[in-house]
């Protein structure tokens, strides 16, 4: 019978336990991960396993979190400033030894291990005072390559906590988008006239799920009523903010002051100004309507042209101001007054309808929208936006909506 020597046996134990210690780190971190312990219990956990368990003294983790930043630092005073990941290590795909580097902070370091995902570097551990790579450079390596594994799956794990933390508060936006489109839809006019005086029709897309276009129909009296259609600078919430404030407002001012059309404009660029701060503005046309004078008086504030159709005859009504909010006062309003012939029709519209554009950037342009009108000028106004609507997806191909579009059609008989 042969006897093992006492060297080799206690090499063999030494490596059962390195063997076991490793198995039971990872084991103690994967638990960690599935109890779904915080982020910073696992940087305790990995942290106590590099300096007590492996007995590192300096090193330093930098992760891609929505930029390169230390996530651990030990062994080092002060900060670290000269130290730019993109430029001094990130050419680094494998574990380097750093025997000599331009950088004099890094030669205060001996090994660099990347964290990698699909070719893309997730995180990078710089470690210093590794003394076993003189010693026994095969250990050492055989707990680089430990290193780099624990690395991985503590940088995975609190990317993943990240993204699903992200995903939740996406989640929540989505929820509350949600909500707010419902809100708004409820402030546009539903039930539009369709009588022997008038037919009424509108229709919109939101490119988000809230809009900064805004229409709507008040009716004042038995022979008079109101039209108007705004379109917000911008979008998103604050643009749909601003226009569900603008629009309550356009409302309060008709139920409890009835302003002149003029005095109503002042009072909005006011409220608009004040609202916006001068950051956005609203484009705004709005008509007053008698059926028995058959008189519609108008201010376009610096709004797209509404188009007046009868027959092949066509106008726009283009007299008014700027856009409201533009500046604290408005220097000048001019207001419009025409006649209604029987049988006219009135299209009030949106840039992200004559704004439009096709594959080759050529845009839709008002043109086109009134030669539409014509053409389909004995039909419903409702089924004339479904038509409007239709051409519009025609022309637009394979792009999609980049704006707000909306459109209200009124026909007077």
């Amino acid at each position: 019978m042969t006897l093992v020597p006492e060297k080799i046996l206690l090499e063999l134990e030494n490596r059962l336990k390195a063997k076991d210690f490793k198995l039971n780190s990872l084991l103690e971190i994967t638990k960690t991960i599935n109890l779904n312990k915080p982020v910073d219990e696992l940087i305790r956990l990995y942290h106590y396993i590099l300096q007590e368990q492996l007995g590192l003294r300096k090193f330093i983790l930098f992760t891609n979190q929505r930029g390169w930043q230390i996530l651990v630092k030990t062994g080092i005073k002060g900060t670290i400033k000269d130290i730019n990941v993109e430029r001094d290590i990130l050419r680094f795909r494998e574990i380097t030894v750093i025997e000599s580097s331009y950088k004099k902070s890094l030669n205060d370091f001996d090994v660099i291990i990347p964290v990698l995902h699909k070719e893309n570097a997730l995180a990078y551990l710089v470690i210093g005072g590794l003394k076993e790579l003189q010693t026994n450079p095969q250990v050492a390596f055989a707990n680089l390559n430990f290193i780099q594994t624990l690395t991985n799956i503590i940088v995975v794990a609190i990317e993943n906590k990240r993204m699903a933390k992200e995903s939740v508060k996406q989640e929540l936006v989505k929820r509350e988008l949600e909500q707010a489109s419902e809100m708004q839809k409820l402030l546009y006019p539903h039930n539009l006239p369709s009588n022997h005086k008038i037919d009424i029709s509108a229709k919109y897309l939101s490119h988000n799920k809230v809009s900064g276009d805004y229409y709507d129909y008040i009716q004042l009296n038995e022979d008079e009523f109101i039209i108007c259609i705004a379109d917000v600078s911008g979008k998103g919430i604050s643009a749909a903010m601003l226009m569900a404030n603008f629009q309550a407002t356009v409302r309060t001012m008709y139920n409890y002051r009835r302003l002149e059309l003029k005095e109503l404009i002042i009072e909005l660029n006011k409220q608009v100004f004040a609202s916006a701060s001068g950051e956005k503005f609203i484009t705004f046309f709005i008509a007053e309507y008698n059926s028995k004078t058959r008189k519609l008086k108008y201010i376009n504030a610096g709004h797209n042209w509404p188009i007046l159709i009868r027959g092949k005859a066509s106008s726009f009504l283009n007299k008014g101001c700027i856009g409201l909010g533009m500046l604290e006062e408005i220097p000048f309003i001019d207001s419009g007054e025409i006649e209604i012939q029987n049988n006219t029709t009135l299209i009030l519209y949106t840039d992200g309808v004559v704004e439009l554009e096709n594959n080759t950037d050529e845009q839709f342009e008002t043109e086109r929208l009134t030669k539409i009108v014509q053409s389909f000028y004995p039909l419903s106004m409702e089924d004339l936006n479904e038509i409007i609507f239709s051409k519009l997806d025609d022309w637009r191909g394979s792009r999609r909506y980049v704006d707000d579009t909306a459109i209200l059609s009124c026909r007077i008989f």
